[in-house]
């Protein structure tokens, strides 16, 4: 996921404009040479990248006059395994926050290559289900309009994939299929939530996308979408991508809100900048539509206790370079 950006879900509502604060992207690249060339995988930002985007952002907001507001963070203790009683206990405890009013949304934000968070992400479907409570299943890795409403409890794996226009190259289905088939063997609907392809283009072009944010946030975010890139985009491509972005966190908001039951939950699986909750999808969602976001972290990282409800820690990774892989794509074009 690309670092998340804050947009007003409507006209009708007010926007927060001080509520900012960077996070560690794992959506994939959005360049136009890219996104046609490249499967739709995660990129993960070098530490040096993400603590200059943090005082950056902190600067900007400190000229405006901003400050990020204060949650209560519920963080469970780094490095323990995704069990299922442990992923109940953690669950409870997010929906149970106290001064919140009962949660109609449920935001996992993951690092796409951890398996561990997929596992996470089966159990929090799989308990919901069978407290009867889970509404809808809405993912990143498939195209808003896609959906599994149509097939049966005893629908195969095959016509799922297909139902959701699956791209198995992109979003390899090992990593993704048991959380899906929780929700299909459970009748409950699986959607797409991500923006079609074929509205990247008009995204990109699209002007007004430019004022959903104030002015130190859209330069923030500028910056954000150059350091998640390696700084290999040309300074011509940062606005357009910056608008992509806006534009998918909108397209998420909506689906969520379109698939909101009341005395029901619907689980967003996205990466973690889209549920950053001062910077993704909860700046656009219906102010009656209660959410929750969690960020699934592998290891220590950035301090975000200010950006997700909780905290829900995973074993460390072992370090990637991935803008060694950036930069090969880039030298390829």
């Amino acid at each position: 996921m690309t670092a998340g950006s804050v947009v007003v879900y409507d006209d009708s509502m007010t926007l927060a404009s001080c509520a900012f604060s960077p996070t560690s992207p794992t959506s994939p690249t959005l360049t136009a040479w890219h996104w046609r060339h490249t499967p739709r995988r995660a990129t993960r930002w070098p530490h040096a990248g993400l603590a200059a985007a943090a005082a950056l952002v902190a600067a900007l907001l400190a000229l405006s006059g901003c400050s990020a507001p204060q949650a209560g963070i519920i963080r469970a203790p780094n490095g323990s395994a995704a069990s299922a009683e442990a992923t109940v206990d953690r669950l409870g405890a997010v929906l149970r926050a106290e001064h919140s009013a009962p949660a109609m949304a449920l935001l996992l934000g993951e690092q796409h290559d951890v398996p561990e968070h997929h596992r996470i992400e089966q159990q929090v479907i799989a308990t919901l289900a069978a407290r009867g409570v889970l509404a809808a299943v809405a993912l990143e890795m498939a195209d808003a309009g896609a959906t599994t409403a149509a097939l049966q409890p005893h629908s195969n794996e095959a016509q799922t994939k297909l139902a959701l226009n699956w791209q198995d190259n992109s979003w390899p289905w090992a990593d993704y299929g048991p959380a899906v088939m929780a929700a299909v063997r459970a009748g409950v609907p699986v959607i797409g939530a991500n923006l079609p392809n074929s509205a990247m283009k008009a995204s990109m072009a699209d002007p007004k996308l430019d004022t959903q944010l104030p002015g130190p946030a859209l330069k923030a975010q500028q910056q954000l979408i150059r350091l998640g890139h390696c700084n290999l985009l040309p300074e011509g491509q940062i606005t357009p991508m910056t608008r992509v972005q806006i534009a998918r966190d909108r397209q998420m908001a909506q689906v969520l809100a379109d698939a909101a039951v009341p005395g029901k939950i619907v689980v967003l699986v996205a990466g973690s900048a889209h549920v950053n909750r001062q910077l993704g999808v909860p700046q656009h969602l219906p102010e009656a539509l209660h959410a929750r976001s969690v960020l699934l972290q592998a290891g220590d990282g950035a301090d975000q206790d200010n950006a997700f409800d909780a905290t829900w820690g995973t074993p460390s990774r072992p370090e990637v370079d991935y803008c060694a892989g950036l930069r090969d794509q880039f030298k390829g074009q």
